[in-house]
Protein backbone atom coordinates (compact mmCIF):
# COMPACT_ATOMS: atom_id res chain seq x y z
CA UNK A 1 0.00 0.00 0.00
CA UNK A 2 1.29 3.34 -0.80
CA UNK A 3 1.78 6.26 1.48
CA UNK A 4 -1.00 8.34 0.18
CA UNK A 5 -3.49 5.57 0.09
CA UNK A 6 -1.98 4.71 4.04
CA UNK A 7 -3.06 7.92 4.38
CA UNK A 8 -6.42 8.24 2.96
CA UNK A 9 -7.50 4.88 4.85
CA UNK A 10 -5.97 6.51 8.08
CA UNK A 11 -8.94 9.42 7.07
CA UNK A 12 -11.87 7.04 6.55
CA UNK A 13 -11.32 5.45 9.45
CA UNK A 14 -11.56 8.75 11.27
CA UNK A 15 -14.47 10.02 8.83
CA UNK A 16 -16.18 6.86 9.93
CA UNK A 17 -16.11 7.47 13.52
CA UNK A 18 -17.05 10.95 13.48
CA UNK A 19 -19.96 10.02 11.32
CA UNK A 20 -21.73 7.81 13.53
CA UNK A 21 -24.45 8.95 15.54
CA UNK A 22 -25.03 6.81 18.91
CA UNK A 23 -28.50 5.71 19.14
CA UNK A 24 -28.75 5.39 22.85
CA UNK A 25 -28.87 8.92 24.53
CA UNK A 26 -25.78 7.48 27.26
CA UNK A 27 -23.36 6.91 24.86
CA UNK A 28 -23.67 10.32 23.25
CA UNK A 29 -23.39 11.85 26.44
CA UNK A 30 -20.12 9.57 26.88
CA UNK A 31 -18.52 10.64 23.28
CA UNK A 32 -18.81 14.00 23.78
CA UNK A 33 -17.91 13.85 27.69
CA UNK A 34 -14.60 13.10 25.73
CA UNK A 35 -15.09 15.38 22.78
CA UNK A 36 -15.90 18.55 25.34
CA UNK A 37 -12.51 19.10 26.59
CA UNK A 38 -10.40 19.19 23.87
CA UNK A 39 -12.40 19.88 21.22
CA UNK A 40 -10.65 22.46 19.28
CA UNK A 41 -11.29 22.03 15.82
CA UNK A 42 -14.42 22.98 14.21
CA UNK A 43 -15.76 19.80 13.06
CA UNK A 44 -15.16 18.22 16.28
CA UNK A 45 -16.91 20.83 18.02
CA UNK A 46 -19.81 20.47 16.13
CA UNK A 47 -20.13 17.14 16.70
CA UNK A 48 -19.57 17.71 20.31
CA UNK A 49 -22.40 20.02 20.34
CA UNK A 50 -24.69 17.47 18.53
CA UNK A 51 -23.95 14.82 20.82
CA UNK A 52 -24.96 17.18 23.54
CA UNK A 53 -22.17 18.49 24.48
CA UNK A 54 -20.26 21.73 25.59
CA UNK A 55 -17.22 22.34 23.74
CA UNK A 56 -15.81 24.87 26.59
CA UNK A 57 -16.36 22.81 29.35
CA UNK A 58 -12.95 21.48 30.58
CA UNK A 59 -13.97 18.53 33.89
CA UNK A 60 -15.28 15.66 32.40
CA UNK A 61 -19.00 15.04 33.45
CA UNK A 62 -19.00 11.44 33.10
CA UNK A 63 -17.77 8.21 35.02
CA UNK A 64 -16.06 5.55 33.39
CA UNK A 65 -16.47 3.37 36.56
CA UNK A 66 -20.48 3.16 36.50
CA UNK A 67 -20.65 3.41 32.42
CA UNK A 68 -21.67 0.57 30.65
CA UNK A 69 -18.99 -1.43 27.85
CA UNK A 70 -21.24 0.75 25.13
CA UNK A 71 -20.49 4.01 26.48
CA UNK A 72 -17.14 3.31 27.36
CA UNK A 73 -16.63 2.48 23.80
CA UNK A 74 -18.34 5.80 22.77
CA UNK A 75 -15.93 7.21 25.29
CA UNK A 76 -12.96 5.74 24.12
CA UNK A 77 -13.87 6.29 19.77
CA UNK A 78 -14.29 10.64 21.47
CA UNK A 79 -11.07 10.85 22.84
CA UNK A 80 -9.43 9.41 19.54
CA UNK A 81 -11.25 11.36 17.81
CA UNK A 82 -9.65 14.26 19.58
CA UNK A 83 -5.79 13.01 21.27
CA UNK A 84 -5.91 9.59 18.88
CA UNK A 85 -3.26 9.33 15.51
CA UNK A 86 -3.12 6.27 14.06
CA UNK A 87 -0.08 5.80 11.66
CA UNK A 88 0.20 2.41 8.73
CA UNK A 89 3.36 3.82 7.53
CA UNK A 90 5.67 0.91 6.41
CA UNK A 91 2.52 -1.92 6.96
CA UNK A 92 3.14 -1.11 10.52
CA UNK A 93 0.30 0.02 12.59
CA UNK A 94 0.69 2.36 15.38
CA UNK A 95 -2.15 4.15 17.51
CA UNK A 96 -0.99 6.14 20.06
CA UNK A 97 -3.28 8.88 22.56
CA UNK A 98 -1.60 11.86 23.78
CA UNK A 99 -2.77 13.63 26.70
CA UNK A 100 -2.11 15.15 30.40
CA UNK A 101 0.11 12.44 32.24
CA UNK A 102 -2.51 12.17 34.82
CA UNK A 103 -4.73 11.23 32.03
CA UNK A 104 -2.75 8.79 30.58
CA UNK A 105 -1.98 6.76 33.47
CA UNK A 106 -5.52 6.48 33.94
CA UNK A 107 -6.37 5.63 29.99
CA UNK A 108 -4.19 2.79 30.31
CA UNK A 109 -5.86 1.16 33.29
CA UNK A 110 -9.04 2.06 31.73
CA UNK A 111 -7.78 0.33 28.67
CA UNK A 112 -6.48 -2.92 30.59
CA UNK A 113 -9.84 -2.99 32.09
CA UNK A 114 -11.50 -3.51 28.15
CA UNK A 115 -8.71 -6.45 27.44
CA UNK A 116 -6.76 -3.72 25.07
CA UNK A 117 -3.41 -3.51 27.04
CA UNK A 118 -1.68 -0.47 26.59
CA UNK A 119 2.29 1.04 27.29
CA UNK A 120 2.86 4.54 28.34
CA UNK A 121 5.88 6.88 28.52
CA UNK A 122 6.37 10.46 28.51
CA UNK A 123 7.18 12.79 25.72
CA UNK A 124 8.03 16.64 25.79
CA UNK A 125 5.36 16.75 29.44
CA UNK A 126 3.00 14.75 28.05
CA UNK A 127 1.39 11.54 28.34
CA UNK A 128 1.22 9.08 25.84
CA UNK A 129 -0.44 5.86 25.39
CA UNK A 130 0.43 3.38 22.62
CA UNK A 131 -0.46 0.24 20.77
CA UNK A 132 1.71 -1.47 18.83
CA UNK A 133 -0.16 -4.63 18.01
CA UNK A 134 -2.29 -4.77 14.45
CA UNK A 135 -4.69 -7.14 16.43
CA UNK A 136 -5.15 -4.35 19.26
CA UNK A 137 -5.78 -1.79 17.14
CA UNK A 138 -7.88 -4.01 15.11
CA UNK A 139 -10.08 -4.79 18.13
CA UNK A 140 -10.13 -1.38 19.23
CA UNK A 141 -11.47 0.01 15.55
CA UNK A 142 -14.20 -2.56 16.10
CA UNK A 143 -14.93 -1.31 19.19
CA UNK A 144 -15.02 1.96 18.22
CA UNK A 145 -17.48 1.14 15.46
CA UNK A 146 -15.10 1.91 12.34
CA UNK A 147 -15.80 -2.04 10.68
CA UNK A 148 -15.88 -0.34 7.48
CA UNK A 149 -12.26 0.71 7.07
CA UNK A 150 -11.65 -1.90 9.84
CA UNK A 151 -12.20 -4.68 6.42
CA UNK A 152 -10.46 -2.36 4.33
CA UNK A 153 -7.66 -2.38 6.51
CA UNK A 154 -7.63 -5.94 7.36
CA UNK A 155 -7.87 -7.05 3.29
CA UNK A 156 -4.70 -4.66 3.13
CA UNK A 157 -2.80 -6.51 6.38
CA UNK A 158 -3.57 -9.83 4.40
CA UNK A 159 -2.27 -8.89 1.82
CA UNK A 160 0.95 -7.04 2.81
CA UNK A 161 1.15 -10.94 4.98
CA UNK A 162 0.61 -12.95 1.42
CA UNK A 163 3.12 -11.48 -0.29
CA UNK A 164 5.55 -11.39 2.03
CA UNK A 165 5.33 -15.05 2.66
CA UNK A 166 5.02 -15.20 -1.37
CA UNK A 167 8.60 -13.63 -1.52
CA UNK A 168 10.06 -15.58 1.16
CA UNK A 169 9.22 -18.64 -0.66
CA UNK A 170 10.11 -17.68 -3.92
CA UNK A 171 13.67 -16.10 -2.60
CA UNK A 172 14.23 -19.92 -0.59
CA UNK A 173 13.40 -21.71 -3.85
CA UNK A 174 15.83 -19.57 -6.25
CA UNK A 175 18.06 -20.46 -3.43
CA UNK A 176 18.08 -23.86 -3.79
CA UNK A 177 17.72 -23.78 -6.90
CA UNK A 178 20.81 -21.77 -7.84
CA UNK A 179 22.80 -24.37 -4.89
CA UNK A 180 21.39 -27.40 -6.80
CA UNK A 181 22.66 -26.06 -10.44
CA UNK A 182 26.09 -25.57 -8.66
CA UNK A 183 26.34 -28.74 -7.25
CA UNK A 184 24.94 -30.34 -10.68
CA UNK A 185 27.91 -28.11 -12.32
CA UNK A 186 30.55 -29.84 -10.01
CA UNK A 187 29.13 -33.23 -10.24
CA UNK A 188 29.05 -33.43 -13.88
CA UNK A 189 32.74 -31.89 -14.05
CA UNK A 190 33.72 -34.40 -11.70
CA UNK A 191 32.68 -37.22 -13.92
CA UNK A 192 34.08 -35.36 -17.00
CA UNK A 193 37.23 -35.61 -15.40
CA UNK A 194 37.19 -39.04 -13.97
CA UNK A 195 36.09 -39.89 -18.14
CA UNK A 196 39.69 -37.93 -18.82
CA UNK A 197 41.40 -39.29 -16.73
CA UNK A 198 40.20 -43.12 -17.86
CA UNK A 199 38.96 -43.87 -14.49
CA UNK A 200 35.06 -43.68 -15.28
CA UNK A 201 35.28 -47.67 -16.30
CA UNK A 202 37.00 -49.01 -13.07
CA UNK A 203 33.93 -47.77 -10.66
CA UNK A 204 31.63 -49.86 -9.14
CA UNK A 205 28.74 -50.17 -11.47
CA UNK A 206 26.51 -48.13 -9.16
CA UNK A 207 29.13 -45.04 -9.31
CA UNK A 208 29.15 -45.54 -13.27
CA UNK A 209 25.06 -45.59 -13.31
CA UNK A 210 24.66 -42.60 -11.20
CA UNK A 211 27.13 -40.76 -13.06
CA UNK A 212 25.71 -41.71 -16.50
CA UNK A 213 22.00 -40.54 -15.26
CA UNK A 214 23.34 -37.13 -14.06
CA UNK A 215 24.83 -36.53 -17.48
CA UNK A 216 21.91 -37.58 -19.11
CA UNK A 217 19.76 -35.16 -17.03
CA UNK A 218 21.53 -32.87 -15.19
CA UNK A 219 19.15 -30.48 -14.15
CA UNK A 220 17.50 -33.28 -12.25
CA UNK A 221 17.04 -33.42 -8.40
CA UNK A 222 18.58 -36.03 -6.37
CA UNK A 223 14.71 -37.44 -6.07
CA UNK A 224 14.45 -37.47 -9.58
CA UNK A 225 18.09 -39.05 -10.47
CA UNK A 226 16.32 -41.60 -7.11
CA UNK A 227 13.04 -42.55 -8.96
CA UNK A 228 14.96 -42.78 -12.15
CA UNK A 229 17.36 -45.55 -10.99
CA UNK A 230 15.04 -47.14 -8.41
CA UNK A 231 17.69 -46.04 -5.60
CA UNK A 232 17.20 -44.16 -2.19
CA UNK A 233 17.86 -40.47 -2.59
CA UNK A 234 20.49 -40.74 0.27
CA UNK A 235 22.60 -43.52 -2.08
CA UNK A 236 22.44 -41.04 -5.11
CA UNK A 237 23.69 -38.40 -2.93
CA UNK A 238 26.34 -40.48 -1.51
CA UNK A 239 27.44 -41.57 -4.94
CA UNK A 240 27.77 -38.19 -6.45
CA UNK A 241 30.16 -37.09 -3.46
CA UNK A 242 32.26 -39.73 -3.63
CA UNK A 243 32.27 -39.06 -7.77
CA UNK A 244 33.77 -35.27 -6.98
CA UNK A 245 36.08 -36.70 -3.73
CA UNK A 246 37.43 -39.57 -6.43
CA UNK A 247 37.57 -36.97 -8.98
CA UNK A 248 39.79 -34.63 -6.71
CA UNK A 249 42.10 -37.65 -5.23
CA UNK A 250 43.07 -39.64 -8.01
CA UNK A 251 41.64 -42.57 -6.68
CA UNK A 252 41.74 -45.26 -9.30
CA UNK A 253 39.01 -48.46 -8.35
CA UNK A 254 38.47 -47.77 -5.15
CA UNK A 255 42.17 -47.53 -4.53
CA UNK A 256 42.63 -44.07 -2.22
CA UNK A 257 45.67 -41.83 -3.83
CA UNK A 258 48.94 -41.18 -1.93
CA UNK A 259 48.36 -39.72 1.50
CA UNK A 260 44.92 -39.64 1.06
CA UNK A 261 41.95 -41.88 2.82
CA UNK A 262 39.13 -43.29 1.09
CA UNK A 263 35.51 -41.90 1.69
CA UNK A 264 33.15 -43.63 4.18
Amino acid sequence: MSAAAERDLVVAIRAEMAGIAPSRGCCRRAEAAALAPFAREASLARLAVRLGGDPDRHEPYWSWTTAAPHCRAAYLRGLFLTRGSLSLAGGRTHLEFVLEPDRAKRLTGQLAELGLPASQRARRGRGVVTWKSAETIATFLRLAGASASLLQLEAQRVARTLRGELNRSLNAEAANLARAVQAAARQIEAIDRLEAEGLLPSLPPRARSVAAARREAPEATLAELATALGLHRSAVQRQLERLEWRSLSGETAGRPGPGRAAPI
